[in-house]
C-alpha cells in the first residue's frame, strides 16, 4: 500500500493523484486570490505550474511522495494541492504538506475534509505510528489551522529550508502520534458534523481502481 497510487473519496471532495493534464486546472485554481503572491508557501502561476506538477511527480518514482488534486465531486472543478511525501515505510511515518486551496475555498469544508481523508488513510491503512505537519513560522493561519486539527506543536526548526525569493525559511513542526488519532479522528469528524457533511471515507487503487471494502475502512485496519 505505501507504493501505490490512490485516490481518497470522501462525501464533498477526492483527493486525486496529481497529472501533467492537471496544468491548466492548477494554475485556475491559483488564479482564485492569486496564491503564488504569498510569500510563506510556494504555489504555481501560469508560467510555472509544468515545472511545478513535473517536480512534484518525481517523487512517486521514489515511494516517497503522493501528489493530489483537490477536486469538487459535484463539479469535477480543481480547488487546490496537497500531497503525502516524507514517506518512511520502515518508520511507519510520513507527512502531509504542500497543501493550498482557491481562496474561495480557503475556511470552508474542503480543507477540514481533506486532511480528514489523509488522516485516515495514514493511520488507519498505511498503519502509521506518527504523520507530521511543517510550515512557515510566518503563516500564522497555517499554524492556527494544523493546531485546530489537533495536532501538537514540536517547535522550531531554523534554517529549514530555502524559499524562492532567497529567505532562509524557520519552520514550525506538528505531529499527530497513533494514540492521538482516535481524538483527533473524532474532532474532524465533529467538525464536519458541524457544516452539515457526514463524514465518509473510501480509496481507490490507481489506476487499477480496486477499491477496498467498506468493512476493513470501518474497521481501521491497521497495519499493512
Amino acid at each position: 500500500m505505501w507504493a501505490s497510487s490512490i485516490s481518497l473519496r470522501g462525501n464533498r471532495i477526492v483527493l486525486r493523484p496529481l497529472e501533467a493534464a492537471d496544468a491548466p486546472a492548477l494554475a485556475t485554481a491559483a488564479a482564485d486570490g492569486a496564491l503564488w503572491n504569498l510569500n510563506v508557501t510556494v504555489v504555481p502561476d501560469t508560467n510555472s505550474v509544468s515545472a511545478y506538477i513535473a517536480a512534484a511527480l518525481e517523487g512517486p518514482s521514489s515511494d516517497t511522495t503522493r501528489p493530489f488534486a483537490i477536486t469538487l465531486i459535484d463539479s469535477g472543478k480543481v480547488v487546490g494541492s496537497t500531497r503525502f511525501w516524507r514517506m518512511d515505510q520502515k518508520n511507519r511515518s510520513l507527512e502531509i504538506g504542500h497543501t493550498w486551496i482557491s481562496a474561495s475555498w480557503q475556511r470552508s469544508y474542503v480543507n477540514t475534509e481533506a486532511k480528514y481523508l489523509m488522516l485516515r488513510y495514514a493511520f488507519e491503512v498505511l498503519g502509521c505510528i506518527r504523520v507530521q505537519f511543517t510550515t512557515d513560522e510566518l503563516n500564522e493561519r497555517s499554524r492556527a489551522a494544523i493546531l485546530r486539527l489537533g495536532a501538537m506543536e514540536e517547535g522550531i526548526i531554523r534554517h529549514e529550508r530555502i524559499m524562492p525569493n532567497g529567505r532562509k525559511r524557520n519552520s514550525a513542526r506538528f505531529s499527530i502520534i497513533d494514540p492521538e488519532w482516535p481524538h483527533v479522528r473524532q474532532l474532524l469528524e465533529g467538525k464536519l458534523e458541524s457544516m452539515k457533511i457526514a463524514p465518509a471515507f473510501s480509496f481507490d487503487l490507481w489506476p487499477d481502481n480496486e477499491q477496498a471494502p467498506d468493512a476493513d475502512l470501518a474497521a481501521g485496519s491497521g497495519n499493512h
